[in-house]
């Protein structure tokens, strides 16, 4: 039986590794984020915003088996006060941002 690869630790310094990949425009979207975007209404200035501003929320953080990689929550109120959560990924040299949507409050 083979041993399952064991996970990556997580990012210790988050928000540094979001800024310098948005800072140095090291970031790419995902089809299927720019299509939840667009139905969605939310603009990549606002994504870029939130990811700068929001926070982590680790609850909602999770390691991708398939892709071996942690998928980063990140949490935060745009500038017109909509809340939103953004899903990031890291390569090597840059962020992929996966999906974003508006956080419904229940």
């Amino acid at each position: 039986m083979k041993d399952k690869p064991k996970r990556p630790a997580q990012l210790d310094e988050l928000f540094p590794r979001i800024r310098s990949c948005i800072d140095q425009g090291l970031y790419r979207q995902s089809k299927h984020a720019i299509d939840r975007e667009l139905e969605r209404k939310i603009d990549l200035l606002d994504v870029l915003y939130v990811l700068k501003n929001g926070y982590h929320e680790k609850q909602k953080t999770s390691f991708d088996e398939v892709f071996q990689k942690w998928k980063y929550a990140v949490r935060g109120n745009t500038l017109d006060e909509i809340d939103i959560r953004i899903i990031v990924a890291f390569d090597d040299n840059d962020m992929m941002i996966i999906t974003v949507m508006h956080v419904v409050k229940g």
